[in-house]
Order: structure tokens, then sequence, then C-alpha cells
């Protein structure tokens, strides 16, 4: 390995054979993963799987990723101990070069435009319509830059529809970009809400360099204020989508808007019927497999 290089990560990946792929989730985090991620072979992620989500792959890569400073011995042992094994499974270790990859995704990150009005700008890049509404976005510590299609889904949504005026809540911010996108295209206030800590942090400085974050609150479910909202944006997983049913119907107001994502197309009919009684649901919207429901709310 080259002593010049700047080695900021490594990352353990193992092959889901003799234990499930949430058991080598479990053990990774800990023993101090960062992160974990679930991969096939053909190198097609999970974003974030939830507690309990399935796969789709017949076989599934697990990979931790630890600071550079993490003696990977340690973690090794402490993976078999969390596994109840002798050895350790199937495994590769790599080190990541931080600085390389950041630059490379730059490199590849351009301006995107989301329905009739609303673009998402790396900074580093100048604005197509300088007079349109750009939103400004970076990688960062949390997911949503609009490159996955059920961010691009409910950022579409916003594009073309009517948030002058209105009150939003972005249920599992993320990144904060669908409320930052609601706010620049309009929207009087917001609430971003995420359980990580490292979304809020994201969300807050990305308000901040968008210059909405007077208008956009940041925190945790618990810190939502009583009075519901005009839209209600959750872009999770079909299963927290599914438990928050009721939570996210009494966020939304009497005729506002609910617009769920991060779905695929098996579960959009479990998701209707859950959300039926208190919505009247619109046509869906697909991108590769992914769905976006918008549903409006019902007086009583």
């Amino acid at each position: 390995m080259r002593e010049d290089i700047d080695i900021s990560w490594l990352q353990l990946t193992l092959e889901a054979i003799e234990h499930s792929t949430e058991q080598l989730e479990d053990a990774l985090l800990e023993a101090g993963a960062c992160a974990v991620t679930l991969q096939d072979a053909a190198d097609d992620p999970v974003l974030e799987p939830a507690p309990g989500e399935t796969p789709l792959w017949a076989r599934t890569r697990v990979t931790g990723l630890f600071d550079a400073g993490t003696d990977i011995e340690i973690v090794k042992r402490q993976v078999c101990l969390a596994l109840g094994c002798s050895a350790l499974p199937e495994a590769c270790i790599d080190a990541l070069e931080e600085r390389d990859w950041v630059r490379a995704w730059m490199d590849n990150f351009h301006p995107m435009r989301f329905g009739s009005r609303l673009w998402v700008v790396p900074s580093c890049r100048t604005p197509p319509e300088p007079d349109a509404v750009n939103l400004f976005l970076d990688p960062g510590l949390a997911f949503g830059t609009g490159t996955h299609p059920t961010t691009a889904l409910c950022l579409e949504w916003l594009g073309d529809a009517e948030v002058n005026g209105r009150s939003v809540i972005d249920y599992g911010c993320g990144s904060g970009i669908l409320a930052i996108a609601a706010l620049k295209l309009g929207a009087a206030r917001a609430h971003g809400v995420d359980i990580d800590p490292q979304a809020l942090l994201a969300t807050r400085e990305n308000a901040a360099a968008n210059a909405v974050d007077q208008s956009l609150q940041v925190g945790a479910p618990e810190t939502l204020p009583a009075k519901p909202a005009d839209i209600v944006l959750a872009n999770i997983l079909a299963g927290p989508l599914l438990m928050l049913a009721p939570r996210l119907a009494a966020l939304c107001a009497p005729g506002g808007h609910l617009v769920l994502a991060g779905l695929l197309e098996r579960h959009a009919d479990e998701l209707e019927a859950a959300y039926a009684q208190w919505f009247e649901l619109q046509p869906r919207a697909e991108r590769e497999g992914w769905v976006r429901l918008h549903g409006i709310r019902r007086s009583a």
C-alpha cells in the first residue's frame, strides 16, 4: 500500500451464508461500525435498510464501515463473539481513500431538475437556470441528495405542487433535502424530523447553506408541535410507513397532502390499504421499481 495515500476508512465485508443479514448487521454495529450497507453480487445497494427489512437477493454481502484507526483484528474477534462462532465467515477487508471517493462522487454529481421549477445543485457547480429555485447540496453525513429514485419522486412532486405559504413536515428527513426544497419553493415553515443525530446535524447545516434555517425546526419526532401540517412527506421504508400510518395521518391537516416514498412496488397495495381510511389516494408514481403514494386528508 502506498504510504502517501490518505486512508480514512476501513470496511469489513461479510457474505450472508451461514448467518442472516440481520445477524451480520447487528454484529458489525456492535463491533463499532459507523454504518452498514447491504449489497448483492451485482453491487446494487439497499440504502438504509430498516430492522426486519428483507433484501431482494438470494445472497447478500454485508459491509461495515470503520474509522481508519480501528484495529480490525479486534473487530473480527468482536464479530465472532456476537455471532457465536469460532471463525469469521468469508470476509474481505478494504481501505478507502476518502479524498478519492468524495472527489469522484462530486465529479459525477451534476445539477438535477425536478418538476417545472426546482433544481438541486452541488455547491461547486453553476446553476443551469440562475432564476429558478436552486437548492445547493453536497454529499455528506446523511441520506438524500436527489440521486436515489425515492428522493427524486418526492422532489418531483414538490417541484410541481402548490406549497407557497404552507406548513410542511419532513418525517425521516435525512439530509433535510425535502424540507429545504419546500421552503425554497415558498413554504411558510417546515419541521425536519429524524431519529438519527447525524441526520439532524446534516439538516441544520444544509438549511443554513440554503438560507432557510430560520424557517426550519429540526428535532426528534417527539419535538413536533401538536398542530397538524398542510403537507407531510415521509421518504423512509415500507415497514416504518406501515407502522407509522396513524401517526402520519394525525400529523396531516384536513385537506392536506401526504406524500409517501421509500417503498417498492410490491408494497404499494398494502400501504394504500393502510392509509385509505384517512386519505383520498391519488394515482401512484413509479421509478425504477420504487413507488410514491400521494393522498389528500379527508375532513372526517
